[in-house]
Formats: C-alpha cells, structure tokens, sequence
C-alpha cells in the first residue's frame, strides 16, 4: 500500500532513491564516481524534490522499496540550490553539456497547472514488483481526478514502457554534446 512520506520518513526515501538512481544513465553521467554519486546525489534529490514532503506530495512504497516525490500545481523546485549543487558538483564530462540540457528541458516544461514529477524510483532489490507502478497509479488518479496534466522528464530509456503504459507521451528526445538522452512527458487527464 502506497502511502504519504512525513518529515521522518526524508531520509530512508532519499536513500531509497539514491539506490534505485544508482544506474540511471543520465544521473550517472553527471556523477559517474561512486563516492561523488554517493556525497553529491542526496543533496540534489533534497533540492529538486524535497519540497514534496513539506506539501504532502512525497509517497513511499512499503518497506521503503520505493518513492516518487510529485510537486502539485504551483510548486517549484529549488532551482537556486539545483543549480549551486550542479555547478559546484557535476563531472567534468558534463560540465559543458549540463546546463544547455537542463534549459532544454525547462522549454518542455508545460506552462498550465499540473503535477510535475522530479523524481521516482524503485531499489533495486525490490524492482519488477510492481513498486513503480503503484507510485505512479496513486499519484495519477488524484491528477485524474481534479482534472490535472502530470509531466516528467525519464532520465532512463528504460522507463519510457512504463510512463506510456499510465498514459505519458514523449513530448521530444532531449541529447546535449556528451548527455544520455532524456525524454520529457506529458500526460492529459482520464
């Protein structure tokens, strides 16, 4: 059962999903070292995330298999401490290549309301369980609901089956100098 994150719950989520992020292509191309992935990455899910536990958009999966933190309409990241995380953090291979990224991306961002999801991710002990899928259908049927768009971006190729199964469409194929791909995505109300 799928179930709201409290404040307690912050650092057993992050590192669930510094786990299930660990062989994400495009975060690992931003920290492709073990020990900076590992120092760099939990400061950024706090800074593009976090705000999901205060709004009470932050889910876990049982036994903290998994987590997606959703920012409802109006909510923002924290872009100032995004930017101070990359910029004093990022791989010399992405230096050059991860800011035009993330501005590509920022043009696919869909400028009406809708719930924007910054991150979702499953431990790999617990993957093709279904965990991924339940974060995504509790979080879809309040979008349903109140009629909301919800829009990603899938860092991981792989993922896109998944997103297209609840409904997303890959608005473009995002690629920057060295970057893996990212796929931005929207999905319309049921």
């Amino acid at each position: 059962m799928i179930r709201t994150a409290t404040a307690a719950d912050e650092s057993a989520v992050i590192s669930a999903l510094v786990l299930a992020f660990s062989t994400d292509p495009a975060v690992r191309w931003t920290w492709p070292d073990p020990q900076q992935y590992l120092r760099n990455f939990p400061p950024f899910v706090k800074a593009f995330g976090g705000r999901a536990f205060a709004l009470g958009s932050a889910y876990v999966a049982p036994d903290f298999a998994g987590a997606a933190l959703w920012l409802p309409p109006g909510a923002e990241m924290d872009d100032e401490g995004v930017t101070d995380i990359v910029e004093s953090t990022v791989s010399t291979q992405a230096e050059n290549d991860v800011f035009p990224l993330l501005e590509q991306m920022g043009l696919h961002h869909p400028k009406e309301p809708h719930w924007y999801l910054p991150l979702i991710g499953v431990d790999p002990a617990w993957q093709n369980q279904g965990h991924g899928a339940a974060l995504m259908k509790h979080a879809l049927t309040a979008c349903d609901r109140d009629g909301q768009l919800a829009y990603l971006e899938s860092t991981n190729p792989r993922n896109v089956p998944l997103y297209e199964r609840h409904g997303f469409e890959v608005l473009a194929r995002l690629q920057v100098g060295s970057s893996p791909p990212i796929f931005p995505m929207l999905r319309r109300p049921r």
